[in-house]
C-alpha cells in the first residue's frame, strides 16, 4: 500500500494498514475531507548490539578519562566480570 487514504478508510482498517506500512518502505498519507493530516511510515529497525569494531572506532575518538573520573566509578560501579 502507498499512496493517500481517507481518514474514514484508516479508522475502518489501521490495523491492517499500520501492518503494510510496518512490512513495507512505503508512506501513506491520510487525509481529513480531501486535505493531508497524517503520514504514516514505518520505523526503521533499532540495533539492540553494537560491535566490536563499532565500539573500538568511538572509544577511538573518546576523550581521555582522567585518573580522577576513574576512580570516582571504580568506587560505585562494580567492574567486575561474572556474578
Amino acid at each position: 500500500m502507498s499512496g493517500t487514504i481517507a481518514e474514514r478508510e484508516f479508522r475502518h482498517d489501521a490495523g491492517a494498514i499500520l501492518r503494510e506500512v510496518k512490512a513495507g518502505n512505503e508512506v501513506v498519507i491520510v487525509t481529513r475531507n480531501g486535505m493531508p493530516v497524517a503520514e504514516l511510515r514505518g520505523v526503521p529497525p533499532q540495533r539492540r548490539f553494537v560491535s566490536r569494531s563499532v565500539l573500538a572506532e568511538a572509544a577511538h575518538y573518546a576523550p581521555p578519562v582522567d585518573g580522577r573520573l576513574r576512580a570516582e566509578l571504580d568506587a560505585v560501579v562494580d567492574q567486575s566480570v561474572g556474578g
